[in-house]
């Protein structure tokens, strides 16, 4: 089972307590944050959890896999994730 975003809702709001609506628009307020922060090219640090960055990935040319045929895939921005030590840490130790 996956946690989303509504589950996140529901644990903030049960956490801070106030209403269900601020809740959700704290969840949402953070992941725009984020969102927009790496939109302009910054780096996102979390302590405890990790770092969201931003990485330029070169044009290339692809196989479809279906027919072999060549796909020319352009040049482009993609967010990544690299996980803090503690992260690393609690989920090795399950």
């Amino acid at each position: 089972m996956a946690m989303n975003k509504a589950d996140l809702s529901d644990l903030l709001h049960e956490y801070l307590g106030g209403t269900k609506v601020q809740a959700d628009g704290a969840v949402q307020l953070m992941i725009d944050t984020i969102t927009d922060s790496l939109r302009k090219g910054e780096d996102v640090s979390i302590a405890g959890l990790g770092i969201f960055k931003v990485t330029h990935r070169k044009a290339r040319t692809a196989r479809n896999p279906r027919t072999g045929e060549p796909i020319d895939v352009p040049a482009m921005n993609v967010p990544k994730f690299k996980a803090a030590k503690a992260l690393k840490d609690a989920v090795k130790e399950g």
